[in-house]
């Protein structure tokens, strides 16, 4: 019997790929195993259900039995691997070995959780696939307050998505603006008085230390001192990519597994794609370079061997109340931004001394020039 292809992981990264596999070789055993249960999903949609009134079962696409059936794989849920053997081409589930011809880690990234004192940490939900989401769902019921941790993208999209859902929320960060670090100033501006023109209230600076439960719910004390009331709290402080198995069997690891252009790790017949990957150097939690990547690596699985190019990848986030796409400028390289506009309307560009561009953040109406800027932007790996 032919050793499968075996994909873990059954996110974008994972399905994706193996449909593009599945694309150009109809016949290799394909086995797919995820510690989740296996559903169809856009984790992008994640921070959009509340607004469309969708539960856990509304942002399903297809179950795990149908996926296996429009694959010709078999799916493993609810299944955790605790090792890899890459010198004998197997992986372990428990004292089960499982060979492999081709292992692809497509495992994601796990949530940052921060420490927090109090009897109510059970009370923190982080969302980060959609059995999180169902969870969350469920606790919210009847509720009204959301304390939300993190002005990051994420952090930025859920509180616009539990406003427009009609919750009362408040975001709290040891940060100066949102999105620090993705956006500029005059952008992140604009995205914090388009929130609070939906009823958010920021804390910017000070951190959650304690959560205790009360008879009217739960108080929340901050390091400033201040406290607030809520009735649930959404941890979204950031994602770690996952690598800790990676690096127990010997594998090269950084910020993520580290890959090369052909998504190899540093041992032959396993690669890796999506949140958890470092590939030549770049970690981008994003769905357009996942997609890039499971086109390439389809390839170079089924015998033509395909380095991946990425072209700019601009991020569009779902912040309705302010439109906005943004490019980061490549770390390291000087440049000097400029900003016209004013409101919600932003339009900041950076350029490198020369006058090329090198990155932008696009607020409301300036969101139209984004395939005009697109075409000036230099690719993030030619």
């Amino acid at each position: 019997m032919r050793a499968p292809v075996v994909i873990v992981g059954t996110g974008l990264a994972g399905y994706n790929l193996a449909k593009e596999f599945r694309k150009l070789d109809a016949d290799t055993p394909l086995l797919l195993i995820t510690a989740d249960d296996g559903r169809s999903y856009s984790k992008p949609m994640l921070s959009t259900g509340f607004a469309k009134n969708k539960d856990a079962e509304g942002l399903s696409m297809a179950e795990p039995g149908a996926m296996a059936e429009q694959l010709n794989a078999e799916v493993r849920t609810h299944t955790r691997i605790s090792g890899i053997d890459p010198g004998h081409r197997q992986l372990w589930i428990g004292e089960e070995a499982v060979p492999y011809r081709d292992l692809v880690l497509a495992w994601g990234a796990e949530t940052i959780r921060v420490p927090v004192q109090g009897d109510a940490q059970d009370a923190i939900f982080s969302i980060n696939d959609l059995e999180d989401y169902a969870r969350f769902r469920a606790a919210a019921a009847g509720k009204r307050r959301v304390l939300l941790l993190g002005v990051g993208l994420i952090g930025c999209e859920f509180a616009n998505d539990l406003l427009l859902g009609g919750f009362e929320v408040e975001l709290v960060a040891p940060c100066e603006q949102v999105m620090p670090g993705l956006l500029h100033p005059a952008a992140a501006a604009a995205v914090q008085a388009g929130l609070e023109s939906l009823g958010a209230r920021f804390h910017l600076g000070p951190l959650l230390t304690r959560l205790q439960r009360t008879p009217q719910g739960l108080q929340a004390q901050l390091s400033d001192g201040s406290e607030l009331c809520c009735d649930l709290v959404i941890s979204a402080v950031g994602l770690r990519p996952r690598i800790d198995l990676a690096a127990a069997a010997g594998l090269q690891v950084n910020r993520g597994v580290v890959v090369d252009r052909q998504l190899q790790t540093s041992h032959a017949n396993i690669h890796a794609l999506g949140d958890c990957a470092e590939v030549d150097g770049l970690n981008l939690l994003y769905v357009m370079p996942l997609m890039t990547c499971a086109r390439a690596l389809a390839q170079t699985l089924t015998g033509t061997p395909t380095p991946v190019r990425y072209g700019p990848m601009p991020v569009l986030v779902k912040t309705p109340v302010c439109p906005l796409v943004v490019s980061p400028p490549p770390l390291g390289q000087p440049g000097e931004w400029t900003v016209e506009g004013r409101g919600g309307d932003i339009k900041a560009l950076c350029r490198d001394p020369a006058g090329r561009l090198l990155g932008y953040a696009l607020t409301g109406t300036a969101v139209q020039e984004k395939l005009a800027l697109n075409k000036e932007l230099p690719a993030l790996l030619a």
